[in-house]
């Protein structure tokens, strides 16, 4: 039998019990519904989390620390007792020797230091953050009230909500207003001043520096190792080092011999992209620092989600292969309307095989046409979960995200496996009527 005439033969098959097929069809179009819907969520909040995690950046950051100053002790500790030599400073040369490696962007310290702010008079305790200009481009701020810094040594700041709200019933009118910031600066000290004409060191005096408001953020931006999070009053990252404000490395400072100079508690070094980190590490390390990203850490994030993308995989399937068995039952409904058209088919001269292509054809056009559908109604699905969750993160005031979606190797995943399946569900039918004995067939009324 030729392949025309075949496809001619199924598709007029399907037309005179086309209520019937249509709802296997439908059913088929559910199983398949469900399971693009389960998967949009979860390829939805994969791709949350890693647009999240790639803007934040964690993954094209490397994180500098001193070595330890004895092997085996601390996060910086030399692998090799041989490597035990006093360890390198971590001061403005090294700062600038790390900006001239390859594809590093920018070189920042962290910078976080105890306050305390005067607003209407009154005195509030705080932590300061200082934050690097490119933290825009990471969407920390996204859906923020007011704008981000105009410069990066302006004498402006933005703050957090928790802080806001302590400092006034109305948030919101704290934007355009002016506070006073009241911190502990670090003053060098002559050499020669002192009981030890030899000692140099520094002195630590009040000093206040004028803000004006100009933002509001809902929650504290990426608080993540080595970046400007676990601050509640937040400060161009220019002037947070202008400002020379006391942190706690300085009184590690402060024990050593040249206590005058000025060290580095972590660097942060931003790469071009995540595939750069590994080189910059390596290159960091012979340089006689310690340096760790957590790109590292986070490649098995790809394997969980892996894993939580087949589960939600395998649940899905379940309405999908409830809906084969509609294939079977319709099948099987059409041997026995059908056995002796299928009798003159074989008197005719059609082969076994002619017939079981004929119900196969038959199962794989219920199959393409029901993924179909399927995938259809699955991305109106996501598209509505999506408008849900816009809907009701709005009316708590927060930034919308989407939730789930439909990428093209699913829709071409969901339609192949809806063909397979349907394939699958017509195996036994198609033998069944392959098996027919022709002339009693031809009996058959």
């Amino acid at each position: 039998m030729k392949t025309r005439d075949l496809v001619d033969l199924a598709a007029r098959n399907l037309r005179e019990a086309l209520f019937r097929n249509s709802l296997t069809t439908v059913g088929i179009g559910v199983g398949v519904a469900s399971l693009v819907a389960i998967l949009s969520l979860g390829v939805g909040l994969q791709d949350l989390a890693n647009d999240r995690l790639a803007k934040s950046g964690l993954f094209d950051a490397v994180i500098v620390t001193p070595r330890a100053e004895f092997p085996g002790f601390g996060r910086g500790a030399a692998a090799n007792p041989a490597d035990a030599a006093p360890p390198k400073p971590l001061d403005d040369q090294a700062r600038e020797a790390i900006e001239k490696l390859a594809n590093v962007v920018e070189v920042y310290p962290e910078i976080r230091f105890p306050t305390e702010i005067h607003y209407d008079g009154k005195p509030y305790p705080t932590m300061v953050a200082g934050v690097p200009q490119s933290a825009l481009e990471g969407g920390s701020f996204d859906g923020m009230k007011g704008s981000f810094f105009s410069g990066p040594g302006a004498s402006e700041t933005i703050l957090q909500i928790d802080l806001a709200r302590q400092l006034s019933d109305q948030p919101d009118s704290l934007i355009g207003k002016d506070l006073v910031l009241r911190y502990a600066e670090r003053t060098p000290l002559p050499a020669g001043t002192g009981a030890d004409a030899s000692a140099g060191g520094f002195s630590i005096v009040p000093h206040e520096q004028k803000l004006r408001v100009i933002g509001i953020v809902e929650t504290e931006p990426s608080a993540g190792i080595g970046t400007f999070g676990r601050g509640r009053l937040l400060i161009p990252l220019q002037l947070a080092e202008k400002l020379q404000a006391t942190q706690t490395n300085d009184l590690r400072d402060l024990l050593r011999d040249t206590p005058e100079k000025h060290t580095y508690e972590n660097l942060t070094a931003r790469l071009k992209n995540a595939a750069d980190v590994p080189a910059a590490e390596e290159e960091i390390k012979k340089m006689g620092f310690s340096a760790f990203s957590l790109l590292d850490a986070t490649r098995s994030l790809g394997q969980v989600f892996a894993v939580f993308d087949m589960l939600l995989g395998i649940f899905g399937s379940l309405a999908l292969v409830v809906a084969s068995l509609g294939i079977v039952n319709t099948l099987v409904m059409a041997i026995l309307e059908r056995r002796r058209e299928i009798g003159v088919l074989k008197a005719l001269g059609a082969s076994d095989r002619d017939v079981q292509r004929l119900f196969f054809a038959e199962a794989m056009a219920m199959g393409f046409l029901g993924g179909l559908v399927g995938v259809a109604i699955g991305w109106l699905i996501s598209r509505v979960i999506n408008l849900g969750t816009g809907i009701y993160l709005t009316r708590r005031q927060l930034p919308t995200i989407n939730v789930a979606a439909v990428h093209w190797w699913m829709v071409l995943a969901a339609i192949g496996l809806s063909v397979v399946v349907s394939l699958a569900a017509g195996i036994y039918p198609a033998s069944r009527a392959a098996k027919l004995n022709p002339v009693e067939a031809l009996r058959y009324e």
